[in-house]
């Protein structure tokens, strides 16, 4: 016997709930014109995730009920599983529903909830039982939620242990590069485990800082894949599943009943294990054929984080009611990236570049950012700031500067050109997308209230040595024509000036990066870092960099991560702080926050 199943991979909109049900029916109904007898969707698809402290509004969470009933209404000919926050009885829980012939028939509360990360479900919801299992049409059926199933010994594999044939799992899975090969192997490994198929449905799209790239999948029970969703896009994903094949494994595979509870001492009632509830399942035609699931092939690395960002930006301006975006370009290759990701998401008609050249901008850097905005079709706006930094250096005349006073001067004119795109995004309604990268921000080397200032910071999450490899990937897709000068990619700081971070004698990204990573995204400390074959001198040199640049990095606007661990929501550092770590002999690194703070 086989079970047609559809997996809706919807991109919700936080709070938006008449519209996250609406996309869901539309899903049902396209789903059961297929011939679907069951449609999952992802977790908490009602509210959209993560709702945050909307968790701790009453009002919030009586809408969520009522649209919930309201779906379950809808719910006929079909199974329908969704996610949304609902009331147990004593606590608030992040669950599962399960919805037919018109009702809800079943609810499921997640029994795992991660509290690291990105991740604070512990301070809103509580913790179900795990008691996940479902009979629809004869064969029982696991019921998970997103992190259910990360845990190798968790509900669903008490689940398989207790019967289940299929686990179904509504996910919110945020993105990181590299994140859909740890969740295929992870899914791969469970269902090889559990000799059971798993159906796991995704959400996809922006939300703040936060990426999610869908990738929804189906797989066997050898821990095949039979269907997969595409990456960052709606989609309804079909899927026939041989439910005989899945009892003829588990005949052949003593492993389960290997790992099985034992039977309770004495009689026992009980002739089959305790279920949430019992659906039949929606008729189809007998002489329909198997859906063979369509299987799409994940995205090349490049390509996945480029949409990833693209797709951060789309979102962050439509759901906050913006189509139109403002980005100072300098001529160098990070405003170059911003333009261009910014150019994908929203198109060129809805993006306005501005440049801002002073009396001693280099020619070159001007004429490159004049040549990318042609080249995209962008609105061009030129603004002179000598005018404006002339008044600054009259009204701070009698003002002493300090001992760099080049510096600080640099830091004005960085912050003449901030006020400026402000002025254009407050006057016009744009979204001001700011142009810093991650190595810059990790180390403090961007202007506090300049270049770090904006709106959404669309590359604060990509380090300087993935911005140029990037720019060279985009650069070969040629939508609809190369458009970065060629001179920008030999050399990415062609017709800059020299930068603060040359001036201070500091090495190229491509050395200074592989430090950054290892301190920022794995914890590892100035000897390990060391030992791997970097500087020790310039190791601890970035580290207290670092440390001295987190009250720069906490009023930078949100941006996009796609990293393991980003700046903000994963990487919560004290501002005030005396550990600085100490050399083997004793002595106190020599680099302190006053070395940082001078670029303020």
């Amino acid at each position: 016997m086989s079970m047609l199943i559809a997996l809706g991979q919807i991109n919700p909109v936080i709070g938006d709930l008449r519209r996250n049900a609406d996309l869901m029916r539309r899903h049902i109904a396209e789903a059961r014109d297929a011939g679907a007898q069951l449609v999952l969707f992802p977790e908490l698809a009602i509210s959209g995730y993560p709702p945050e402290d909307l968790l701790l509004r009453a009002d919030f969470l009586d809408a969520c009920r009522a649209e919930t009933d309201a779906l379950a209404r809808d719910a006929r000919d079909i199974v329908v599983a969704f996610g949304a926050p609902l009331h147990g009885p004593r606590d608030l829980h992040n669950s599962l529903v399960l919805a037919a012939d018109g009702a809800v028939r079943a609810v499921y509360h997640k029994a795992e909830l991660p509290h690291y990360g990105v991740f604070d479900e512990a301070r809103y919801f509580g913790a179900g039982d795990g008691q996940a299992l479902v009979r629809i049409g004869g064969h029982l059926v696991g019921l998970t939620v997103c992190a259910d199933l990360w845990i190798a010994d968790g509900p669903a594999a008490a689940a398989a242990r207790a019967g289940a044939e299929l686990i179904l799992n509504a996910s919110a899975s945020t993105y990181h590069v590299g994140k859909n090969r740890e969740r295929e192997a992870m899914l791969f490994q469970r269902a090889r485990d559990m000799v059971c198929p798993i159906a796991y449905c995704n959400l996809w799209g922006g939300q703040d800082e936060l990426v999610f790239d869908g990738d929804s999948i189906v797989v066997d029970h050898r821990g095949t894949v039979i269907a997969r969703a595409a990456q960052f896009r709606d989609e309804l994903l079909l899927c026939s599943l041989d439910m005989r094949r899945v009892r003829a494994a588990r005949l052949r595979d003593p492993r389960l009943r290997a790992v099985a509870p034992a039977r309770p001492a004495g009689p026992s009632l009980e002739s089959a294990p305790p279920t949430l509830a019992e659906l039949p399942l929606p008729a189809r035609d007998s002489g329909a054929p198997a859906v063979a699931g369509r299987i799409v092939t994940p995205l090349a690395p490049e390509e996945e984080m480029w949409q990833a960002l693209v797709t951060g930006i789309a979102d962050h301006a439509r759901k906050n009611g913006r189509s139109h975006a403002v980005v100072g370009l300098g001529g160098g290759i990070d405003s170059a990236v911003v333009a261009l990701l910014a150019c994908d998401a929203l198109g060129s008609d809805r993006v306005t570049c501005v440049v801002m050249p002073a009396a001693d901008s280099d020619p070159v850097a001007t004429a490159y950012a004049v040549h990318l905005a042609e080249r995209l079709g962008c609105d061009l706006r030129t603004i002179g700031i000598d005018a404006l930094y002339a008044t600054y250096r009259e009204a701070l005349a009698g003002e002493s500067l300090g001992d760099d006073e080049q510096t600080t001067l640099d830091r004005i004119r960085a912050r003449i050109r901030s006020n400026l795109l402000m002025a254009i995004s407050n006057r016009e309604g744009h979204l001001h997308l700011s142009t810093g990268n991650k190595s810059e921000l990790a180390c403090g080397y961007s202007t506090l209230y300049g270049e770090t200032f904006g709106g959404f910071a669309a590359i604060k999450d990509v380090p300087r040595t993935l911005v140029v490899r990037l720019a060279h990937w985009r650069q070969g897709q040629g939508r609809p024509h190369a458009p970065l000068p060629a001179e920008l990619l030999a050399d990415p700081n062609a017709g800059m000036n020299p930068s603060q971070w040359d001036s201070d004698g500091l090495p190229s990204f491509e050395e200074v990066d592989p430090i950054l990573e290892l301190y920022v995204e794995d914890d590892e400390d100035p000897d390990t870092i060391a030992a791997r074959g970097h500087d020790p001198e310039l190791v601890r040199r970035v580290i207290a960099l670092v440390e001295a640049a987190e009250y720069k990095r906490r009023q930078t606007p949100p941006g996009i991560k796609i990293s393991l661990r980003a700046f903000g929501r994963d990487r919560r550092m004290p501002i005030t702080h005396r550990f600085t770590g100490e050399r083997p002999d004793g002595a106190r690194d020599p680099v302190g926050a006053a070395a940082a703070a001078r670029l303020d």
